[in-house]
């Protein structure tokens, strides 16, 4: 096959190639410690250029997920945790991520997320493997309906931001500009599956508050609560020119998450922890988000 022009290095391809990587990395088709296939067998797989490759594998051992080496390939070097843990007496014991859940959320009928989170990035790699999914018919739901609150795009946030010079801009107007590929390669994700029959009822909310969020929040068909703050860390981040920028920013994609669920009992405490964040969740959206 031959080698792709450039051009093909948007968004939405970088996103779902990074995507299904970490997918193929958190369900053990690439391994801890196991070498990538090289630049050249991934383009040709994805159909994209190795100039795309390249990005998706630089950000990648970036976020600390593959170590790459001029001439030697990329070794992954960290994996997502792929099982959900057991659930006793109303939350999980020990930790969880968010693939795992929203793979049994969406082999139900109906699928039911409000978020509240920085980006909507990691969000559309994980609806990208369930979109997998109902299109090779492992699932069918019949409804899905998401909710999300981002913060405002002019609210100044205490991270991304580089780590020498609090005025420089550059990674916020970075972030904004991942927010408005994830969002729009997410509208395109929920309008396919809707204009090819595959889903009878979606529909994708955004709104914007002029809030920094601290913590990562995702509440599951008003049952299930998934909870985690977000860690500050120091690390590089390339911008589009090439330039490195030495910056404080958090963990996003893969963090363990806290997870309760209601039970029947409506005073444990995992109800109480799940319809405390839902109605917190409600008031913002109704009085705080645009």
């Amino acid at each position: 096959m031959g080698e792709r022009q450039s051009g093909d290095g948007g968004g939405r391809e970088f996103h779902r190639v990074a995507g299904e990587l970490r997918t193929r990395m958190g369900n053990g088709t690439y391994p801890l410690h196991s070498m990538l296939p090289s630049q050249r067998n991934l383009a040709d797989e994805f159909g994209v250029s190795r100039d795309t490759v390249q990005r998706v594998l630089r950000e990648l051992a970036e976020a600390g997920w593959v170590e790459s080496r001029q001439g030697s390939g990329s070794r992954v070097v960290r994996v997502l945790q792929a099982t959900p843990a057991p659930v006793v007496a109303g939350r999980a014991r020990g930790p969880i991520t968010l693939g795992p859940a929203l793979g049994k959320a969406f082999a139900r009928p109906e699928v039911v997320l409000d978020t509240y989170t920085l980006t909507s990035e990691s969000l559309y790699m994980h609806f990208s493997a369930q979109v997998e999914r109902i299109r090779t018919g492992e699932i069918a739901p019949e409804r899905i309906a998401v909710r999300m609150i981002l913060p405002a795009e002019d609210l100044p946030l205490p991270f991304p931001r580089a780590r020498d010079d609090e005025d420089d801009h550059r990674l916020r107007e970075r972030l904004n500009g991942i927010q408005r590929r994830s969002l729009a390669s997410l509208r395109d994700l929920f309008s396919g599956l809707e204009l090819e029959e595959f889903v009878p009822s979606v529909s994708l909310e955004v709104r914007w508050a002029r809030m920094a969020p601290s913590c990562k929040l995702y509440l599951i068909d008003h049952a299930e609560a998934l909870l985690a703050p977000y860690e500050v860390i120091e690390r590089n981040i390339r911008l589009d020119s090439g330039e490195v920028v030495p910056a404080l920013d958090v963990l996003g994609f893969g963090a363990s998450l806290t997870h309760h669920v209601k039970d029947e009992d409506g005073e444990s405490p995992g109800s109480v922890f799940v319809d405390s964040w839902q109605a917190w969740f409600d008031s913002v959206w109704k009085y705080i988000a645009e």
